[in-house]
Order: C-alpha cells, then structure tokens, then sequence
C-alpha cells in the first residue's frame, strides 16, 4: 500500500508540475538522402499548450561544439530573422516550424537543431526550451571518370609475360561510388587485393629490356634494313667515304635513283616470341582518397598477366553506379599496339649547317598506352655521341656531310606491341659554305685547310728570302 501511496504521489506531483511549466515536445520529420542542387524542407514539429517565445535553428558544425543560429522566429515581435550573410540568404519561413533550402550545397551537410521555448506559466519570465534534430545526408554524383595505364610510359617485352594495370580514377562522389570493369561489354570476374599492389611489383624494369628491342631485329627487319644501307667496310659511314662524293648542289640535282625519295622510312612490326594459353586472372584493388570538399576520389585498379595476342584491340570499360545517378557512368579505353608512325623531318631539304628535326606526328590508329619513343643512328652512334636518344622528337644540330645518307630507327613502342620505323637523312651541298671549309659538326674551316695555308706561306716567303 505504502508503494502504491507513492506511485499516486508522484504522478500527482508531475501533473501539478505540468500545469506550472507548460507542456512542450518537439520534434523533425526524418529525411532521406538529398542530392546536391535540391530543394530541401526541415519541418520541426511541436506541441504545446503554454504561450510561444521563440523558434530557433541552429546548423550544427566541428563535432558539436559549434552551433552556428540560421534562422529565428521571435514571437515577441513577432519578427524572424536570418542570421546567416546577406548573399547566401537561401532560408525562407514557410510556416512557424519550418526552414526550406532552395538549393544545397556539399557543405550543407550535417546536423541541425530546432528549439523551441515558451513562456513557463509561473514566472511568465522563465522560458521552457525543447529540442529536436537531423542530420542531414547531402549526396554529390561524381563528376569525372577517366582511365589511364599504370606505369607508362613502359617497353614491349617479346620474350616473357608481363603484368599490366590500368587504374579507373572517379572523382566527386559522396558517397564514394561502386566501380567494376568490363571487357567487350562483359562484367570482369575479379579477385579482390585487400593490399595495394607495390607500385613496380611484377612489372618488367624498361631500361633491361629496351636495349634487347632496339637491337635486336627479326630476320625480316634485318633483310629489309640490309637492303636500305650499303655498310659494309664503311666504318658507319653510310654511302660515302669522301664527304662531298655523294652530295648534291642545292641548285635542284637530286641524289642517284637510289636515294630519291626525300626522306625514306621504312616500317616494321615487332610480334612477341612466347604464347600464353590461360585465361588471365584479373585482380582487383581500390583506394578513397577524402577530398576537402566533402567529396571522394575513388582509384580502382585491375591487374593480370598482358597477352598481347588477345588484348590487343580489346575494350575495357570502367562503369560507376551511385545513388546519385540516374543510370551508370563509364570511360572506356581500347588497348592498341603503336602502328604507321608518321615521321616528319625538318627541313625536308637539309644542308650541311642545318639543324635538323625528325618527329614523330602520331600513328594511323589510336594508341593506348601512351607508346615510349627512342632514337638510334643504325650503324653508328648518334651525333652527340650518345647510342640512344629517348622522346617524341631527335635533334640534330649543325649535321656535317659526314651524315649524308645516315639512317636513324625511331623504336615506338607500348606493352602491347613494338614498331620500328627506319628514316634516311639527305644532307645536301651548302653554297654558303666552300667545300673542304668545313669541319665534322659542319661548319669552320678544317686542319687540313690550315696546314695548306700555312705551307703556301712558309714557300713564298722563302722564295722571297
């Protein structure tokens, strides 16, 4: 009985308590994610039976220690007011209890708070305050998808396998995306790495391979090279021994019929000596990388063994899916083996003097990865001295006679294929410069020429004498 006597008491004392203060409960209708550029309604509900004071918003900011005023309504003057700058004013009181943002950002993100206060009922100078909140969940579709090859610029191997990744990098996004592969179209099955790759791990060292591809021709590239340049028993020096013996006036007169076509290239393909039967096993590794604006960069990476018999012209596809998006996004990449370099050299009729520029403009097909480019002089080492020369474009500076005729192979080549294109360089007669006046960077007079002088001048002075 006594238990009982004090249940009632308690609850009679509640009441009474309940009359001085007033009844108050406030609460905010839930909402689902929103995405960025929406309009969004917070809606704090509330009842009460006391006399309204005021009705305030807060956005609550670092973890909860900063509760930033967005909005107020003062049922005193019966006034609101906006507590945020002037030109970001995107609030607006649609009803007593609710705020509407025409248009959120990423930085809208995160918790708020409505708090209501009335008047207690006693004092009617004390205010009452209740409180609701919600987080507010602001989405961001991701705003660009590319694909590009690890490690690239990187050689052709023709004699054993060699691993390949490419890496589909997604930026933008919250929450981070949903990234997989295709191939031609169909879903890429994907053993998943819980540890990233090492970043050179069961790649093949460029450096040790490209001396093996640069120098080492097929049977065919060799006939047709041997064809091309008459080396034999010329120490390197193609076409000529004497340095004016094969030159030609810069008056019109080409070279022999040998040696017409200005200048002349010759292209081969190089194809790999292993053959790998099993089905490749693709592995699959990502990363989020936070970014200031709230948002995240996704790097997907696919790895396997490259079969250039197979993947070669293959279509890859990175395909992204996000609550955001309406339907997937993709970027797709094809991998191709460099074909049909197209050589340009500058000037097309070199003299001796001239400084000369052979390029490389682009290929008859598009190629992927990004090719790696090097430079030899066949037969001889380039005119700085140098064996090889790496880049788009081989300069040649102040050519002298002595490479009239000189054939250079520029070596284009990706992890899918190689191509080496073989281009003759033609340095015609300079009339600026007399023959014989000219030394081995093609320009001065040389010692020969010196010691004459000096015996045609010891001879007429002893005649005098």
């Amino acid at each position: 009985m006594r238990k009982m006597s004090c249940l009632r008491l308690c609850w009679l004392l509640w009441d009474l308590l309940d009359l001085v203060l007033g009844y108050l409960t406030v609460s905010i209708e839930p909402l689902p994610p929103v995405v960025v550029g929406d309009a969004v309604t917070l809606k704090c509900n509330f009842k009460t039976d006391g006399r309204m004071r005021e009705i305030v918003w807060y956005r609550v900011t670092d973890g909860g220690t900063i509760k930033q005023k967005i909005f107020t309504f003062d049922a005193m003057f019966s006034t609101n007011y906006s507590h945020m700058e002037n030109y970001r004013k995107r609030e607006d009181l649609v009803y007593q209890s609710t705020v509407r943002l025409p248009e959120v950002r990423i930085s809208d993100n995160g918790p708020y708070e409505c708090h209501v206060g009335i008047y207690d009922r006693a004092t009617r100078e004390k205010v009452v305050l209740a409180s609701g909140n919600i987080f507010l969940n602001v989405m961001s579709p991701p705003i660009s998808i590319s694909v590009i090859a690890a490690d690239t610029p990187a050689p052709f191997s023709r004699y054993q396998a060699q691993n390949f990744t490419l890496v589909c990098i997604v930026s933008g996004g919250k929450p981070a995306p949903t990234v997989y592969f295709k191939r031609d179209g169909e879903l890429i099955e994907v053993v998943p790495l819980l540890e990233p790759p090492a970043s050179a791990a069961g790649l093949q060292d460029s450096r040790a391979f490209r001396n093996l591809l640069n120098r080492d021709l097929d049977d065919t590239k060799m006939q047709k090279s041997l064809s091309l340049l008459d080396v034999e028993d010329r120490g390197g020096r193609p076409y000529t021994e004497d340095p004016f013996k094969s030159l030609t006036p810069d008056q019109g007169l080409l070279f022999s019929p040998a040696t017409e076509v200005i200048p002349e290239t010759v292209v081969s393909r190089e194809f790999p000596r292993w053959v790998h039967n099993m089905e490749p096993t693709y592995y699959f590794h990502h990363t989020h990388l936070p970014i200031s604006d709230g948002t995240v960069e996704v790097r997907a990476m696919l790895m396997w063994t490259l079969n250039p018999q197979i993947d070669n012209e293959a279509l890859f596809s990175c395909e992204v899916k996000h609550p955001a998006l309406s339907m997937p996004m993709q970027s797709e990449v094809t991998l191709v083996a460099p074909k049909g370099p197209k050589i340009m050299m500058t000037p097309t009729r070199a003299r001796v003097g001239d400084t000369v520029r052979i390029l490389v403009q682009g290929f008859q097909n598009e190629v992927f990865p990004e090719p790696l480019f090097t430079w030899t002089r066949v037969g001889s080492r380039l005119l700085d001295g140098s064996a090889e020369h790496d880049g788009k474009e081989l300069i040649l500076e102040r050519v002298p006679a002595e490479l009239n005729g000189s054939m250079y192979r520029c070596t284009a080549q990706n992890p899918l294929g190689s191509t080496d294109t073989h281009t003759r360089l033609i340095v015609f007669e300079n009339p600026n410069i007399p023959r014989g006046t000219e030394d081995s960077n093609g320009s001065g007079t040389s010692p020969n020429s010196f010691r004459l002088i000096l015996t045609l001048t010891l001879t007429v002075i002893l005649e005098l004498t």
